[in-house]
């Protein structure tokens, strides 16, 4: 029992480690793209450096969420891989410890893993998302250099006065402060009646309240103002079920966003697909830990590891594939969110169980 004590810890040790120099490596790697990028982005404005590399390190977790299973997919498989050209999975065979013994602690660590990648990293990266957007605002300034990659936000509200059509090239804070504004007004009749230009907006209670604002009308010069309030029947609820991307909010949020639009009459199925695949992520981990060791467990010496290690890779690209096909068809309502969340999961953990069933027992 305490030789299989050490080997379990040993063994789960190799997989942790492996999977954080994994993720680091992509991170960054992904940080100087971000930041090359950001930089060509910038080179005609006057920034400031630490600004720039700031707004890619805050940029990058929200991005790396999407290839952790791939991370924990690559790391399981260099982990076997090593261990096998050790000769130290012969050498635990040898001692009687079977298959089954030595991966159940790289499933305990994934699962572990996914579960702080849930309830702890997910929060922290929806949290630097909003800051970085915050610093991007800094950085252009107005709306002209962002719109060159983006259209922005369009949405309309109607009061008494009449419609309103509001354009916002960035949002911050789930769409409560909005940037780089053009607002065209109609009035009850439905005739336009003026376009206004702000740089920023916070919605307060009954009100917009722009900043920097510029009115364009057909009878009247250019009037140019500093803040100018704008009647909505519009609350924080509405406003954030039609700007807050459901990736950018975060786990501990979620339930109250899902409640919040269905009671403002908006589309839960985004926020409650997101629920699931954030409640999944601890046995998707798993799963990728049961795939990448059909393909790296077997041993050096009988050949052909190139060719498993390319199917565990093809294996993972397939299982992506399929969530995105399932993710597609929840957000269009035609597939059910714990469906489309479970079934990748599902999947991969019983083509991985197989596949050993069929290598150790078969």
């Amino acid at each position: 029992m305490m030789l299989t004590n050490t080997l379990g810890r040993y063994f789960a040790g190799k997989f942790v480690a492996a999977a954080i120099a994994v993720f680091m490596g992509v991170f960054i790697l992904v940080v100087l793209v971000d930041y090359i990028e950001m930089t060509r982005k910038t080179s005609g404005i006057n920034a400031s450096t630490w600004l720039v590399v700031q707004t890619s390190l805050f940029r990058v977790p929200q991005l790396l969420e999407r290839l952790m299973p791939f991370c924990v997919l690559i790391a399981a498989m260099t982990c076997y891989l090593d261990l096998s050209r050790r000769l130290e999975l012969v050498v635990a065979r040898s001692a009687g410890v079977s298959a089954w013994q030595f991966l159940t602690p790289a499933l305990a660590s994934a699962f572990v893993l996914g579960t702080l990648a849930t309830v702890v990293y997910n929060p922290v990266s929806a949290n630097l998302q909003e800051q970085a957007q915050a610093n991007e605002v800094e950085l252009f300034g107005d709306r002209t250099q962002m719109l060159q990659d983006a259209l922005g936000f369009w949405f309309n509200q109607a009061t008494s006065e009449g419609q309103t059509i509001i354009n916002a090239a960035s949002s911050q804070r789930r769409g409560v402060v909005l940037s780089g504004l053009t607002v065209f007004r109609f009035d009850p009749s439905g005739r336009f009646s003026e376009r206004i230009e702000a740089r920023e907006a916070t919605l307060e209670d009954g009100y917009w309240l722009l900043k920097n604002v510029r009115r364009h009308t057909f009878t009247e010069p250019v009037l140019v103002e500093d803040s100018y309030r704008l009647n909505t029947s519009l609350t924080p609820d509405q406003v954030r079920g039609n700007f807050a991307n459901p990736e950018s909010v975060s786990f501990w949020e979620l339930p109250d966003y899902i409640t919040s639009s269905e009671n403002s009459g908006l589309s839960t199925a985004g926020y409650r697909l997101q629920y699931q695949k954030l409640l999944s992520r601890p046995f998707l981990f798993a799963a990728m830990v049961l795939l990448a060791s059909a393909v790296s467990l077997r041993f050096f010496r009988l050949g052909g590891v190139q060719k498993m290690v390319l199917s565990g890779i093809a294996a993972g690209f397939l299982l992506y594939v399929l969530s995105k096909v399932t993710e597609d068809l929840s957000k269009a309502e035609l597939m059910h969110p714990v469906s489309a969340a479970w079934l990748p999961v599902a999947v991969g953990s019983l083509a991985g169980l197989l596949a050993l069933l069929h290598q150790e027992d078969g």
